[in-house]
This record gives structure tokens, sequence and C-alpha cells, in this order.
């Protein structure tokens, strides 16, 4: 991984093997990010994403293997219990053309990934909501 904080953007470039979640999170502690939206491209080879369950409150997932491209990686940085927070989606693309994609929990790059990380100044905190089983924002 390597990156370059532009001010107002951060521009990140994950390499073979990098864990996508780790790297950004590892950016965001280093330079400080408390709140940010993210965008990215590239290539994973081993990924597990998930949908959440209303009825189960929890999600069900499945995780892919061999290459696929990245179509779309969206999400945001914000935080909880005073540490960067995660929350990412991504689609991807496999060699025999099927497109899977959700809540990311883990991705593993096969080539390389382009994040751009667009901070926005100040702090969004997220708490855990029983009612509904998930992290939600607080302002």
């Amino acid at each position: 991984m390597d990156y370059k904080n532009y001010g107002s953007t951060i521009v990140v470039r994950l390499d073979k093997g990098d864990e996508i979640a780790k790297c950004l999170l590892e950016v965001a502690e280093k330079e400080k990010c408390r709140f940010a939206y993210l965008t990215g491209i590239g290539a994973v080879d081993d990924f597990e994403v998930g949908v959440f369950d209303l009825e189960k409150a929890d999600y069900n997932r499945a995780r892919y293997t061999g290459n696929h491209e990245i179509n779309a990686l969206v999400g945001n940085l914000t935080t909880k219990d005073g540490k960067p927070y995660l929350h990412a989606h991504i689609t991807c693309t496999g060699k025999d053309g099927a497109v899977v994609g959700g809540h990311l929990f883990y991705g593993k790059i096969s080539l390389t990934a382009e994040i751009f990380l667009q901070v926005i100044g100040g702090e969004v905190d997220r708490k855990y909501d029983p009612s509904v089983g998930i992290n939600k924002i607080t302002f």
C-alpha cells in the first residue's frame, strides 16, 4: 500500500495481497481522518460480502475467490468508540461475467486498487442500535 494526502483528498493505492479494510483503517488512523466518503476500483481475488437479513438482524455472507474486477467500491469512514470505522459496499465481476456484491467484510487485492478518500471536516460517530442490529450514524 501507498498513499498521498492532498488536503481534502487522500489517494490510496493498494497492491497485491493488501486487505482493503485493514489498509483504509490504517490510513484513517495515521491521517487522523474522522469523516470521509470513498470510491474505488481495482481487482480482488478473495473477498467476503453480505446482505443484511432484516428478520435475523444479521448478515447473510458469501465468500468468493478467483480474480474479480472491482466495478465499484463505495462507502464512508466515520468513528465508533473513538476509532476509525469503515462502512463499505463492493460490486465485482468474475471471469464468467457474473456480478456479485454487498456489504464488504473482507477483500484481498489481486492486482491493484485505486481508492479516493474525500475528507469531510468534523466527525460523525456510530452507535449500535439493538432495535435494528446495526451501528447507526449519530450526530
